[in-house]
């Protein structure tokens, strides 16, 4: 299966304040091997930005053998396309674009810890409805917890 992963997920493998969150995140990667694993440059620069040094340097370790996905016109477009339609909010594009790469490079599941934009009724559902109207192939969002 292949699997995007956005960073709410690599930080929660150091986040100890959510205990539980970061036990089934370490399940999870404690079988990652099952997967294909991919990431995209935007996973990689919201790494970068990362103000705690240490936490930067632990995800960058984590990250350092995964396949990391381009930006193309493609997912740029799509994402807009999810914004549009409310998939997301126009504050939160990044968001919509976690799901437009994982969508356009033909990937089966994008797992996020993101509650408020991306692992939610009403987004998995544009996001199918929107990839429908684009014959894009439906995907699955879910968390890390859920995938076990």
């Amino acid at each position: 299966m292949k699997v995007y992963l956005d960073t709410s997920v690599l930080s929660a493998l150091f986040d100890a304040r959510n205990p539980e969150r970061q036990e089934l995140t370490k399940e999870f990667f404690s079988r990652i091997n099952e997967h294909e694993v991919f990431i995209s440059e935007l996973t990689r620069l919201e790494i970068e930005e990362t103000p705690d040094e240490e936490l930067r340097d632990k995800m960058r370790g984590v990250i350092a053998d995964f396949h990391v996905l381009p930006s193309q016109e493609a997912v740029e477009q799509l994402s807009g396309e999810y914004v549009n339609q409310g998939a997301v909010s126009e504050k939160y594009p990044e968001d919509a674009f976690h799901i437009a790469v994982a969508v356009v490079n033909d990937l089966d599941i994008v797992l996020s810890w993101n509650f408020r934009h991306i692992v939610r009724r009403k987004t998995k559902d544009i996001v199918n409805m929107v990839n429908t109207m684009q014959n894009q192939r439906h995907i699955e969002i879910t968390t890390p917890g859920e995938l076990l």
